[in-house]
């Protein structure tokens, strides 16, 4: 990659203006700003003699610290497939063909997750973030291959008598049934996708019914949703919703309702099943009126029902996931609500792309302020990788509208 873009990965990126007009972000500089950034950390985690340890993934960085800290590929890292997507998406944006050997180093160190068994429902955000955009950017036949291999082993977690994907066999016991997460729901993109090109149309069946299941059980009547719903391992009711990485089991964290904006709004892209584009509506709603309730700014608190308010720790990955789905659905929705959402999706990224929250100089991530499990202590006010994926999706998006 050119060096001239680490000296833009440094600079004021924003062309956002308080005034009465629509605040605007200037694309471009923040994709440069991205792509210099992703130089910082490549030359950080190269070694001078051997080049890259392509099956050391990067995690997160943690406060006082400037570098990724990286863990082995494997399938219970479940953030193993957003570097190699991070570096696809720059790829893109850059058509630097040195980025793009670097990117397919990292995608085939997980070549493994074609050939064994499922751990849990994160193959699909390993596989989805990885191998689906290395096929889209290069065609890559092996890809392809390895992401439809991926997706008959996902289906191995589905339970027709629940109408769910379970997403953590090892915590059936904990649970006391059938778990699925809020988080699954990204998942679904896998299966779809797979029987668009040459997988079963089983797959697509076991998405939609995935979709309706959780539709049904998993919500609560104002929009908001469970972390996790526990089903009877045996006929298949619903037994309760719980939390896992929220506040409690009624709270509204942000990055589950994120996942649930996002899930379904790609599902109705699949499915073009008005049912999913009117949820997908209605869970993006109570999102946006809590946010404004909760937020001093675009960006959510960890959880919308910390009773600190304000002063709990922001999660930047939640409006990351968010502001990429806003981008997708406003093109499905009424004129009047499109333009709702497209305005929260500007207004986010603008925000994000501050110096409040963009690491700039202070370490070669993106982004800073993302909480990953508060409940466990960890990754509290952290660089989180997935929220620098996240990010550059939704640059992406916003570019490609624009022209």
């Amino acid at each position: 990659m050119k060096n001239y873009l680490i000296g833009i990965a440094l600079c004021s990126l924003m062309a956002c203006q308080t005034t009465e007009q629509q605040e605007t972000l200037d694309v471009d500089k923040a994709l440069s700003y991205c792509a210099g950034q992703v130089e910082r950390a490549l030359s950080a985690m190269a070694d001078s003699t051997d080049g890259y340890d392509y099956t050391m993934e990067p995690r997160n960085i943690l406060a006082g610290d400037t570098i990724w800290n990286c863990r082995r590929a494997s399938a219970d890292e479940w953030c193993s497939g957003f570097w190699p997507g991070v570096l696809w998406m720059t790829y893109e944006f850059t058509k630097d063909d040195s980025l793009r050997k670097v990117a397919e180093g990292y995608t085939e160190s997980l070549n493994f997750l074609a050939e064994n068994p499922a751990y849990d429902h994160d193959l699909g955000f390993l596989v989805i973030n990885s191998f689906l955009k290395g096929y889209k950017a290069t065609g890559n036949e092996q890809y392809k291959q390895i992401a439809l291999s991926a997706a008959d082993t996902l289906a191995t977690l589905f339970n027709p008598i629940v109408g769910t994907i379970l997403s953590w066999p090892r915590h059936v016991r904990d649970y006391g049934g059938h778990n699925t997460i809020m988080d699954n729901m990204i998942n679904l993109e896998l299966l779809f996708w797979a029987a668009q090109n040459g997988g079963s149309q089983y797959l697509r069946d076991m998405a939609i019914k995935h979709a309706e299941t959780t539709m049904k059980n998993h919500f609560r009547s104002d929009g908001s949703c469970y972390h996790v719903a526990v089903y009877d391992t045996l006929d298949g009711h619903f037994i309760k919703g719980v939390t896992h990485q929220g506040f409690s089991d009624d709270s509204m964290w942000s990055r589950g309702q994120s996942w649930a904006i996002y899930g379904y709004t790609m599902v109705y892209r699949f499915t073009k099943d008005q049912r999913f584009l009117d949820h997908a509506q209605r869970v993006t709603d109570i999102y946006l009126k809590r946010l404004k309730e909760t937020s001093d700014d675009m960006v959510p608190i960890w959880d919308m029902d910390d009773p600190r308010g304000k002063e709990a720790p922001k999660d930047a990955s939640a409006a990351c996931v968010v502001a990429s789905a806003l981008l997708e659905l406003q093109q499905y929705v009424d004129e009047g609500k499109g333009k709702t959402y497209l305005e929260a999706a500007q207004n986010m990224l603008c925000d994000l792309s501050t110096d409040r929250y963009q690491s700039r100089d202070k370490n070669v991530s993106f982004l800073m302020h993302s909480t990953g499990h508060h409940p466990a202590g960890s990754e509290i006010d952290a660089s989180i990788i997935y929220a620098d994926y996240y990010y550059l999706e939704a640059l992406l998006r916003l570019k490609q509208l624009q022209q």
